[in-house]
């Protein structure tokens, strides 16, 4: 069974850090790609980052580029977003999502889009506040 499960939010201040991890059971993660994504309530869905199968290229929203390093542990099948310098605007329900396709996920600079990704996690809340 495909399941994707999402932990390590929390609360934290301005400036603070987390790390969030995606465990995908069921995945070949050299074949997958992974997208993080969140929300915020009352927005869209909006995506974060990605890494693409096989290459482990990686692409990043504009407003986390610098601040967010998304990496990838094939033998744990786990998949990583170390988020730096949060700011109260990064606060948001954190979604992580998988493409299996072995396809161009994440290889078109720039591009990580909701529609791009079949299979979704519950989520984990991240909230950045003083």
């Amino acid at each position: 069974q495909l399941q994707l499960v999402e932990s390590g939010g929390g609360l934290v201040q301005p400036g603070g850090s987390l790390r969030l991890s995606c465990a995908a059971s069921g995945f070949n993660l050299d074949h997958t790609a992974i997208g993080w994504f969140r929300q915020a309530p009352g927005k869209e869905r909006e995506g974060v980052s990605c890494i693409s199968s096989s290459a482990g290229i990686t692409n990043y929203a504009n407003s986390v580029k610098g601040r967010f390093t998304i990496s990838r542990d094939n033998a744990k099948s786990t998949v990583y977003l170390q988020m730096n310098s949060l700011k109260p605007e990064d606060t948001a329900v954190y979604y992580c999502a998988a493409d299996p396709s072995y396809g161009a996920t994440c290889l078109t600079t720039g591009r990580v889009h909701v529609s791009d990704y079949d299979y979704w996690g519950q989520g984990t809340q991240v909230t950045v506040s003083s």
